[in-house]
């Protein structure tokens, strides 16, 4: 079997982390039930909506958890990929970008099931983080070619803004606290600090319900993923 699955969970937003196992057990029971073994399952993560509080540098509201538990799915469940629509929302349910939704789930089928290699199929997915002194080396998935900032409007490509700032970028001290922080694009790498933290042991991004101004890509135009390095 060939092809994309696109699942969406809002009405288990609110399980947040838990949602992972409710998940594995909705694609092992579709799999189960076509008996073709662990064909390919591309689910598209929630999008944003609604609006979030912008003096919470913690985040973590709304769909933050939920969009988590998608992302590692990924790691956790064999022959996925998602789509991330991080940048499509809108303030009501279900965004009307249904365009670069499907264009998303197609790279990840193209890449994995039609042999097209050299088409990278997602935008940058969370992958590892380094302390470097009063600041945090990010590194990720699918960002072989290199970061951006840009914008994105409506259905056209995104459009490079290299001067702009990176907004809903946190950091945790080792006090536990949260700061809003500053992004600097290495290559491949977000290096993420702030003047009040001079211990980082975290980083956040995009991690709330409707992350207005989100702006971090891979060269290839595709947004990057929200994430938490330390857990949810």
């Amino acid at each position: 079997m060939r092809g994309a699955l696109w699942y969406q969970g809002e009405a288990n937003v609110k399980q947040g982390k838990d949602y992972l196992p409710l998940f594995k057990q909705l694609i092992d029971g579709w799999r189960g039930a076509w008996n073709q073994g662990d064909f390919p399952f591309y689910f598209v993560q929630l999008a944003s909506m609604g609006e979030s509080p912008g003096d919470n540098p913690e985040c973590g509201d709304g769909r933050a958890a939920i969009r988590n538990a998608q992302l590692e799915a990924l790691s956790t469940i064999p022959n996925t990929g998602m789509a991330v629509a991080i940048d499509i929302g809108e303030k009501k349910e279900h965004p009307k970008n249904k365009y670069d939704v499907g264009l998303r789930l197609a790279r990840w089928a193209l890449h994995k099931d039609y042999g097209m290699k050299d088409l990278v199929p997602s935008g940058p997915l969370y992958k590892s983080q380094q302390v470097e002194g009063n600041s945090i080396r990010v590194k990720f998935d699918h960002a072989r070619n290199g970061l951006m900032l840009a914008r994105k409007d409506g259905y056209d490509p995104p459009v490079a803004t290299p001067d702009a700032e990176i907004p809903w970028l946190s950091i945790q001290a080792k006090d536990g606290t949260w700061h809003w922080a500053e992004g600097r694009i290495d290559g491949s790498d977000l290096i993420v600090s702030s003047k009040e933290v001079q211990e980082p042991i975290a980083v956040r991004y995009a991690y709330t319900q409707f992350p207005v101004g989100f702006n971090l890509y891979n060269k290839d135009g595709l947004p990057a993923s929200p994430f938490t390095t330390s857990g949810y």
